[in-house]
């Protein structure tokens, strides 16, 4: 391997608050998707606390298997906050006081009319021979150490683990290191999936799985939708952008492809909020069991207001009938959780606040309820335009608990909303979807 060109990393977090779960991690996730980006293979992320000899014991470790870590964590001023230290005498060198550091440390203080203390010289302290990162949102500053001897090859870069710090220094400082030592670049797209379950997509596309090891194809379940991410190494980023997209076209040419909702969308929601916005339609809803989450997930999106009219909580028969217009004799002969229910509540409420599409949802969240016929988990969910109504019975399991279920029938609901908004169904779909989507 060429000594110069980084390969295969890792990420170490230090830090006891972290162990003990006083804080959340979020720098390795920071750092993972920065790497990802450049082609660098990522082995492992470890978590050690404020230890000399645990530190040194996994710097062995990781060294052993990988050409870089980068740490996160142990520069501040503190007696604890050893990263620095052990880190240097892991390389076998000592320390010296930057006094460019020294200098940006008491102008620092200054600037913020805070008095520096005599322990904030000790984060000054750099090893000798180690690249110094300017901080420019605190005090402590980065450092990258390349090894010699039997260490050749193997880089430290040592960053403060405050996000508001490492973050920026990252992309400033080490991003352009990083790229010099790289030979190829990742990029990755997501394709967004709905109403197949994961074991059932991996069997679809197990072929193309395991005929290609570039790009990869990787499966991830959440809440009621799957994920798949597409991954693709090359030596540029136009090269893997174009795998990447050629791949994408076989997953929607085989039987996944008719529950694509979307192609690096962020949330289903997102992609609603994207096609009303394109097609200059507006959105409604009433909502029973899901209570709201519909509205809450849509107006958490900025500029929803743009298309958004409102909606209602329609918790009770009374309700449902005042609010929704759903007749009486509806509720009387098929009850308040049934598809003539649903779709009078969509209908109604999208006539009632003059939406173009308007979805509801109505069932049995748990862990109460529930008939014979309509168990706990069953839900439906119903859309309504000019043109009529349209509605879908969800069947969950009752083992699942009351969040799950509200969860997947709110991003069922707005699917549905989703798919009638492009004026498809499931077979042009996702044609359609990715026509409108821009990808």
């Amino acid at each position: 391997m060429d000594q110069n060109k980084i390969e295969k990393a890792e990420i170490l977090c230090v830090g006891t608050e972290i162990l003990l779960g006083d804080i959340v991690n979020t720098d390795a996730v920071f750092l993972s998707r920065r790497l990802a980006k450049l082609g660098i293979s990522v082995y492992r992320q470890s978590v050690v606390g404020d230890n000399v000899g645990r530190l040194k014991d996994i710097l062995a470790e990781i060294f052993s298997r990988s050409d870089t870590v980068i740490i996160s964590g142990g520069l501040g001023p503190t007696c604890d906050d050893l990263t620095k230290e052990t880190v240097a005498e892991f390389f076998g060198v000592g320390m010296r006081t930057d006094a460019d550091s020294l200098r940006r440390m008491r102008e620092y203080f200054a600037a913020t009319g805070r008095q520096m203390t005599k322990n904030n010289e000790k984060q000054a302290e750099i090893p000798i021979g180690a690249t110094v990162l300017t901080n420019y949102n605190g005090t402590a500053p980065g450092i990258i150490i390349e090894g010699q001897g039997n260490l050749t090859g193997k880089t430290a870069i040592l960053l403060p683990g405050p996000p508001a710090e490492l973050e920026p220094m990252f992309d400033e400082s080490v991003l352009p290191y990083l790229r010099s030592r790289c030979e190829n670049t990742i990029v990755s797209r997501n394709i967004n999936i709905m109403g197949m379950g994961e074991s059932a997509i991996e069997e679809k596309l197990r072929s193309l799985m395991n005929e290609s090891s570039n790009p990869t194809i990787a499966p991830y379940a959440k809440s009621g939708e799957v994920r798949l991410r597409v991954s693709a190494y090359a030596h540029t980023e136009s090269e893997a952008l174009k795998m990447c997209n050629d791949m994408i076209e076989k997953v929607k040419a085989t039987e996944v492809g008719r529950f694509i909702y979307g192609i690096d969308v962020s949330s289903v929601e997102n992609a609603l909020l994207k096609a009303l916005k394109e097609k200059g339609l507006t959105f409604a809803c009433a909502e029973s069991c899901t209570g709201g989450l519909i509205a809450k997930r849509i107006t958490d999106i900025p500029g929803s207001s743009s298309v958004f009219v409102g909606g209602a909580v329609t918790y009770t028969e009374l309700s449902k009938n005042r609010l929704a217009n759903v007749s009486e004799a509806t509720l009387a002969q098929h009850t308040a959780v049934s598809d003539k229910t649903a779709a009078e509540m969509a209908r109604g409420i999208r006539q009632a606040l003059s939406a173009d599409i308007a979805v509801s949802t109505t069932g049995f969240a748990g862990p109460d309820g529930g008939t014979e016929q309509d168990p706990v988990g069953t839900v439906y969910i119903a859309v309504s335009t000019p043109d009529g109504e349209m509605t879908e019975r969800l069947s969950l399991s009752s083992k699942r608990d009351r969040k799950y279920i509200r969860e997947v029938a709110s991003s069922r609901a707005i699917l549905l909303a989703l798919k009638r908004c492009l004026g498809s169904d499931e077979k042009t779909f996702p044609q359609k979807l990715s026509k409108t989507l821009g990808k």
